[in-house]
């Protein structure tokens, strides 16, 4: 029995950091953003940064992947994303991770359960 009338909830999805974002969101971001990259990290160009996107490069080349990795370094586009803390990797529009530098075979188990 809603006696306030409550309000519809649009659901979230969970990203692996512990935060959330909401598919409105999240679409947002994708179409704020540069275009075709697939594989992006989110961070204002840092040294930790730059690690991440060191070891999603090398990931990719692992698996075999011709993809670019785009670096996303306005704050509005990260912030679309629901992420509150940087570097963070993004796959196919879902943040991955964030708030840590992952090491190459971490980014590689990574892209393999978000693909399949």
């Amino acid at each position: 029995m809603a006696l306030f009338g409550k309000k519809k909830q649009e659901k979230t999805a969970p990203c692996r950091c512990g935060g959330s974002s909401t598919p409105a969101s999240a679409e947002r971001a994708e179409t704020a953003g540069a275009g075709g990259a697939r594989v992006k990290i989110l961070g204002s160009g840092c040294a930790k940064c730059d690690q991440l996107e060191a070891a999603a490069r090398r990931a990719l080349a692992q698996l075999g992947m011709e993809e670019a990795v785009d670096h996303v370094t306005d704050f509005a586009q990260i912030a679309a994303y629901g992420v509150m803390t940087t570097p963070a990797l993004v796959v196919d529009g879902k943040v991955a991770s964030c708030g840590k530098v992952l090491k190459t075979e971490e980014v590689v188990k990574i892209l393999q359960e978000m693909r399949g």
